[in-house]
């Protein structure tokens, strides 16, 4: 008896879902990345469900100060709580990112939820920033000891590339559809690295990535990186 509830204990335990609580802008919530993210999920066989907090133009600090961070968390518990601001180059974005980031840390602390970065990317116009991009989330993931989620990594490298689909937007700094697509692959990577991405099928995924050559190569450095 004890040995049968031992299994339906681990049965119940793995196919409990993933609740994520994505917390940014505009960089997270074009072409639905959250949805994405979980249609990646499930066609590997993982059950995740996530929530967005995210409006134009945001901070973290936005969020800090219009109180419906900390208002969802007192009603809905989170496994991850990812957030996200702009590339965050320049001194200040990097000092919000540390410190605010920090904010949403004691959140994360007193409510049971592991803290992640989306590591963005810099607009073409700013694209010599990207360096510095990288670097500030690294050192903000580190000093709160938060996971990271290095999609600018895997963006950089991608456009080193020549004839590659394009990962940015008409306006040459959000995302396109591949770019969302290549974000979200991203994510699911870093939180299920057991899993192969070999596997995945191009036809299952031609609705955010048209050229199979690209796919491809976003598999490839993804599982690099």
């Amino acid at each position: 008896m004890k040995k049968l509830l031992y299994i339906l204990f681990l049965v119940s335990f793995t196919i409990k879902a993933q609740n994520i609580l994505f917390v940014g802008n505009s960089l997270t919530y074009s072409n639905n990345m959250p949805e994405i993210l979980e249609y990646i999920a499930k066609q590997n066989g993982v059950q995740l469900k996530t929530t967005s907090l995210c409006f134009p133009n945001y901070a973290i600090i936005d969020h800090l100060d219009s109180g419906k961070l900390q208002k969802l968390l007192e009603k809905q518990s989170f496994d991850y709580i990812i957030i996200q601001q702009g590339p965050s180059s320049q001194p200040l974005g990097k000092q919000m990112l540390l410190n605010d980031g920090a904010k949403v840390k004691k959140l994360c602390d007193k409510y049971n939820s592991k803290l992640g970065y989306y590591m963005v990317w810099p607009s073409v116009q700013y694209y010599y920033t990207f360096e510095k991009v990288i670097e500030n989330h690294i050192l903000a993931a580190q000093k709160n000891n938060a996971l990271l989620f290095p999609v600018g990594v895997i963006w950089k490298d991608y456009n080193t590339h020549k004839d590659k689909e394009s990962l940015y937007s008409y306006d040459d700094f959000h995302p396109s559809i591949a770019g969302s697509f290549l974000a979200a692959l991203t994510i699911f990577h870093t939180l299920y690295p057991e899993k192969n991405l070999q596997q995945l099928q191009f036809k299952k995924y031609s609705n955010w990535v048209t050229d199979e050559d690209s796919f491809n190569l976003i598999i490839r450095l993804i599982e690099k990186n």
